[in-house]
């Protein structure tokens, strides 16, 4: 049987025609080159980008939005792991570049030896982090 980690997780965004683009030019240069659609439950276009065995979905809202608020039920955030501290860099620096927010600077954290990341927000308010781990054992 075949065991692994994330398969896939859909995000809901306000707008397909704000989002799918800074999600494609955010993760493609991380390897993220697959965009495919499938039709939700719905009948609705889930933009699906693909990399390393995981997907990130995006469906746009069908209800009425409300604000974020990270602490009520719900996604408090999504983790992605990229290869190196220097591609944590320089997506912080796109993300700057491209008008976003960070919400801190790329830096190290305590949550275990070698953790590196920035934490920033999509288009919609929602917070994302891009991680790498250094192989201390190196």
């Amino acid at each position: 049987m075949r065991s692994g980690g994330v398969h896939h997780v859909d995000l809901v965004v306000s707008s397909i025609e704000r989002s799918l683009p800074f999600y494609r030019d955010l993760l493609g240069p991380l390897g993220w080159h697959v965009i495919s659609e499938v039709e939700g439950e719905r009948g609705e276009t889930i933009w699906y980008l693909s990399g390393r065995g995981t997907s990130i979905g995006l469906r746009e809202a069908q209800s009425e939005a409300v604000p974020v608020d990270r602490y009520a039920v719900g996604l408090h955030h999504l983790a992605i792991e990229v290869a190196s501290r220097a591609a944590v860099d320089e997506r912080a620096e796109w993300v700057v570049a491209a008008g976003g927010t960070l919400e801190s600077e790329p830096q190290e954290y305590g949550y275990m030896p070698g953790y590196y990341a920035v934490f920033f927000y999509d288009p919609d308010g929602l917070k994302l982090e891009l991680l790498h781990v250094a192989d201390l054992a190196a």
